[in-house]
C-alpha cells in the first residue's frame, strides 16, 4: 500500500472511532494530521470538516476522513469545497467506488451507523484503491469546474 499523508477529523460523535482509524493508519505507515476534536464535548462538525479540507487544498494532506454520528453533516460540509470530493461510505463496496469512480479525497464514516471493523475495512479500501480514470475523467472535469 502506497503511503499517503492523511488528515483526519471529527466532531463530539466521532472522536473515539477517529482514534482507532488513526491508530490504524499510523500502524500502516501513513503521515497522519489530527485535526481534532478529541473529546466528548459537544462541538460543529463544520469547522472539523474545514480544517480537513483545508489541509488538502493547502497541500498538506493528500486525503481525508472525517467522522461524526452518521457521516451525513461532515460529507455536507466538506463538499461545500471546489476541490474536494467527499463519499460517505457504509460499506468496502461504497468505499472502493468513490475512489475509482469519483476520485473521492475524502471520506466520511458514522460513527453511530457502523463498527469499528466495518470502518476499519472501509478505510483499507478507501486508502488502497486508486482512480481508474479513463470515461470517469469527464464527469470529475464536471464536478470540479474544468468544463461545462
Amino acid at each position: 500500500m502506497k503511503q499517503v499523508k492523511l488528515a483526519f477529523g471529527a466532531d463530539h460523535g466521532g472522536y473515539g472511532l477517529k482514534a482507532k482509524l488513526i491508530e490504524a493508519a499510523r500502524h500502516a505507515g501513513h503521515d497522519i494530521i489530527d485535526c481534532g476534536t478529541n473529546d466528548a464535548a459537544s462541538v460543529d462538525y463544520p469547522d472539523f470538516a474545514a480544517a480537513v479540507c483545508r489541509a488538502i487544498i493547502a497541500g498538506e494532506a493528500d486525503l481525508g476522513v472525517l467522522v461524526c454520528g452518521t457521516g451525513i453533516g461532515m460529507s455536507i460540509a466538506a463538499n461545500r469545497y471546489k476541490q474536494i470530493r467527499c463519499g460517505l461510505c457504509t460499506d468496502t463496496t461504497a468505499a472502493r467506488l468513490t475512489r475509482a469512480h469519483n476520485d473521492a479525497n475524502v471520506l466520511a464514516l458514522g460513527a453511530r451507523l457502523i463498527g469499528e471493523e466495518v470502518a476499519l475495512d472501509i478505510l483499507h479500501h478507501f486508502l488502497t484503491t486508486p482512480y481508474e480514470g479513463g470515461r470517469h475523467d469527464r464527469r470529475i472535469a464536471k464536478l470540479t469546474g474544468q468544463t461545462a
